[in-house]
């Protein structure tokens, strides 16, 4: 039985994707998981289950894209992994909720950072599948930043990333 936290993209945020988090445990817990339990309803579960990381993807996209009724991104870590990305944190002196892992399916490419497009003070890092920002004091709010490689991730502050990392730990 492994522990894996599964992000999910646009979900809850600015008024799009909405999806109460009691559906998305459920639809987790009909799929066959254990230990479901999500944190803040951004689209964040950590659970268990006897699959690998693709069939964790494949089982929540498709009860997401049944609910939805349409495809939902969903971005898969292992409890190590989790725990290996905050380790990694190329910005730990940096406030955790104006740090950012953009979590990808894939590596990103070697170019990702000289890519980015209005750049401003933001400092910006590659990880295994993650593309690290801290955007220090013009916040991410207010930040024009456009990173490419970032176009089929999700970003997660850092308090959150601890956070889900702690909780897949725990199972």
């Amino acid at each position: 039985m492994s522990a894996y936290v599964a992000l999910l993209r646009a979900v809850n945020v600015g008024g799009t994707g909405k999806l109460p988090m009691v559906e998305l445990r459920a639809m987790c817990e009909h799929a066959g998981f254990r230990d479901v339990s999500t944190y803040i309803a951004s689209g964040n579960v950590v659970l268990t289950a006897d699959r690998t990381e693709a069939e964790v993807v494949a089982a929540l996209g498709s009860r997401l894209e049944e609910y939805a009724g349409k495809p939902v991104g969903v971005l898969v870590r292992t409890a190590a992994e989790m725990a290996a990305v905050v380790a990694a944190n190329p910005f730990p002196d940096a406030p955790g909720s104006s740090t950012v892992a953009i979590f990808l399916p894939e590596p990103p490419a070697a170019d990702a950072v000289a890519a980015a497009r209005n750049r401003t003070t933001e400092q910006i890092a590659v990880g295994a599948r993650e593309i690290y920002v801290a955007y220090g004091e013009v916040g991410m709010g207010r930040s024009r930043l456009a990173l490419p490689a970032a176009a089929h991730g999700t970003a997660r502050n850092m308090n959150t990333v601890g956070r889900l990392a702690a909780m897949a730990a725990e199972l």
